[in-house]
């Protein structure tokens, strides 16, 4: 079991990283989107909590910035029909904190935000692994902050269902409440501003 890595960070791409660890043995890292977002530059020392997944056509090794979002890894790879990739993307497109709100709350419009992920897969997720998300109810480590809720999130719902990915959705929402949009901060009016903002990209 290889639990965590160590080293110089060679290079990184979008969805993976090499290490170089003290011992001159490299590793290739696949890693979420919240971590790459966290990474030093190129050449600077670099720690991940990694998770190895032994496959038949070889092992593969994931790398998160916490203990945490590694167990959060493990409990979506339970889930029947849900590889390495699909938690990975699952995790990149959400953050751990929104996976483990939408599978509780059975929000099946959030999990099928992401690709890959239709409405069995997203039903399968909440009637499997309900339960297991109590224990991943803190914050995650990815630098997401606290959640949308009332309007915000009916207004989310409401660009998502517009053909927008959750991720923009909730983006466009926030700016449009730090500008307390016109009309207040009614649903309506959310949709409205945050519509506005998404055209502004």
């Amino acid at each position: 079991m290889i639990s965590r890595v160590k080293g110089t960070l060679v290079a990184k791409r979008i969805d993976r990283i090499e290490v170089m660890t003290s011992g001159g043995v490299g590793y290739v890292v696949q890693i979420p989107l919240g971590v790459l977002e966290s990474l030093p530059r190129v050449g600077d020392q670099v720690e991940l909590h990694t998770a190895l997944v032994v496959k038949e056509d070889g092992w593969l090794l994931f790398g998160f910035a916490s203990d945490s979002d590694r167990a959060l890894f493990y409990a979506l790879l339970g889930g029947s029909g849900v590889g390495p990739a699909l938690a990975l993307g699952l995790l990149s497109a959400l953050g751990a904190s929104r996976v483990v709100r939408a599978i509780r709350e059975r929000d099946l419009t959030t999990l099928q935000s992401v690709p890959r992920v239709g409405k069995k897969v997203a039903e399968r997720l909440c009637v499997e692994l309900g339960d297991k998300m109590k224990e991943f109810a803190g914050p995650d480590s990815s630098g997401s902050d606290t959640s949308l809720d009332g309007c915000g999130a009916d207004a989310v719902r409401a660009l998502v269902s517009l053909g927008y990915s959750h991720n923009d959705a909730e983006r466009a929402v926030r700016k449009a409440l730090e500008k307390k949009p016109a009309g207040g901060d009614g649903t309506a009016a959310l949709v409205r501003a945050g519509l506005a903002e998404l055209q502004r990209r």
